[in-house]
This record gives C-alpha cells, structure tokens and sequence, in this order.
C-alpha cells in the first residue's frame, strides 16, 4: 500500500556552487510513503506525515546554507566547542566565498555538487531514520515552481527576524512581476531578473571592513576590498558573517525583507519612468510575497 502527500512544504535555502556562486532555491517537496497497514489500518496518519515528517525536512535543510562537503572548494572548520563553522568556498576564478555562523546554519551534504538529486537522498538517509517499521519504502521528489514567466534566485540574511530567516545565507528562488499603468511588462521582468540571475541581497548596515570580521586562514589571503563584499551581524542565533564577490552581491539600503526589495524595485523603476504608475509582485519562494506601488 502507498500513501502519498503532494506538496509536504516548501524547501526555502541556498547552496554553494562552483559555477553560480551561492544559488538561493526553492524546492516544491512531494512524498510517497510504501507499506503495511498498522493497527489504524493506515500507513502512516496524515497528520503525522505533514508534522512530523514536514518537521524532519525543515530541520534538516529548510533556510540553511547547503554545502558539498566533498567538493574540492570546500573547506570547514569548526570553533573550538563546535556551535559554529567556518564555511571556505575557494573558487579560483569566479571568486571565493567565506562564511562563519551558528552549526545550525548549515546542511553539510556527503556530495562534490548540490543537486535535486543530491539533496534528495540526504533528506531520505534523515526521514528514513524516523519512520515506523512498517514504512517499508519511501519516495521523495523535489521540484521546482513552474513558472511562465521570468524569475531569479537571490540569498539574503534578516537579522531582525526571531525564526530561521536570521540566517545570513538562505534563498528562494522567486518570480517577479512589474506592472505600468496596469500593463505586464515583460521587458522589465527580463531586466531585474537577469541583474539579479543569482545574487546575494544585502543591506548597507551590515557591511563591515575586512578587519571587523572573525576571518578563516583563507578567508585572509584570499579577500580584498576591490574584489570582496564583507558582512557581519548578531541576532538571535549568534554570529553571522560572509565574504562575497562584489560580482555576485547586490547592497540595499534596507532589510531585505520581501517588502522592501519590492518597494526598492518600485522606486528604481518609477525613477525611469516618473509618469507612469509602477506596480511591483515580489515573490519569496512559492505562493508568497509582497506588491508595492509607486
């Protein structure tokens, strides 16, 4: 017998990769659960699935940072009680990428790529773990959004926030839609999402120098002013710091909070075009987000 739950929760995280640098993504998550009936002629009570398994995905993965910890650029290093981790991402062309956050901050993979595949038989090796015996087999697929239309992936940190979205390296992958005078505009779609293909959004008040930050062996030898952005923050969770790319990296003057880069993207394009009336959907991830007019 088969027991299925589409659409179990939305993965909300980022990932390290060789090529794009840090990826923020968005994965639609769907189960299939193969076994006997137990004593409540079920496999597994509904309710139970969309808690506890739900529960198990988000702890493991949801608004972390995802790292291939087999891949050649990765190097970790833990502090000395080990509540937090230097993340050293030494990409020799595209730029390096330097973290240290809370463990908890992180879901270190046993894979050289992150990868809908990768991530999937992590997820399944922690679920496994947690299931009664009658559960025999289980089926997981990530997926992302469908989306008609233009979208990017972008990484953020909320400081402010009291939950998960503290971290300083989680991401969605996000559609957008502009508006001018009531008509899509495609064109300006394509614009915004291409500037920010896979960016990381920061705000001014976190940029700190070089010399402020708790900087790995690497982290030092292999950042600069003229090619790194350096960030740092406490919240709730502890301390938060990341190096990256001026290439990759794009600075607000606010939070980054979904509400604000739709007013920011409302006030850059009413700017170019101050006689019309300018209507911004951000989207954060799947199925939410925030409309701003200007």
């Amino acid at each position: 017998m088969q027991l299925f739950v589409n659409d179990l929760t939305v993965i909300d995280c980022s990932y390290l990769c060789p090529e794009r640098g840090i990826v923020g993504e968005s994965w639609i998550v769907d189960i299939v659960l193969d076994g006997a009936l137990n004593e409540q002629s079920m496999v597994l009570d509904f309710g139970r699935v969309k808690k506890q398994v739900k529960a198990i995905i988000d702890n493991s993965v949801d608004h972390k940072l995802v790292v291939p910890a087999e891949h050649s650029y990765t190097k970790v290093t833990h502090n000395s009680d080990d509540s937090a981790n230097w993340v050293d991402f030494l990409r020799p062309e595209q730029g390096s990428i330097h973290l240290f956050c809370p463990a908890d901050a992180f879901a270190f993979i046993d894979a050289d790529v992150v990868s809908v595949e990768t991530v999937t038989d992590y997820l399944k090796a922690v679920i496994k773990r947690e299931l009664p015996v009658n559960v025999e087999g289980l089926q997981l697929f990530l997926r992302p959004e469908n989306i008609d239309g233009f979208y990017y992936h972008y990484t953020h940190g909320l400081k402010k926030h009291d939950g998960n979205c503290q971290r300083i390296a989680h991401g969605h992958r996000s559609k957008i839609q502009i508006r001018l005078d009531n008509i899509r505009q495609p064109v300006l779609e394509k614009e915004w999402s291409d500037k920010w293909e896979d960016i990381y959004l920061g705000t001014t008040e976190d940029v700190r120098s070089k010399k402020e930050l708790t900087l790995s062996e690497a982290a030092t030898s292999a950042t600069n002013d003229s090619t790194h952005t350096y960030y740092s923050y406490v919240a709730d969770q502890g301390l938060f710091e990341l190096i990256v790319p001026n290439a990759e990296n794009f600075v607000i003057e606010t939070d980054s909070t979904v509400e604000c880069i739709a007013d920011f993207l409302a006030a850059e394009i009413k700017s170019k075009h101050a006689g019309q009336t300018v209507e911004v959907r951000a989207f954060e991830g799947v199925g939410k987000g925030a409309i701003a007019y200007a």
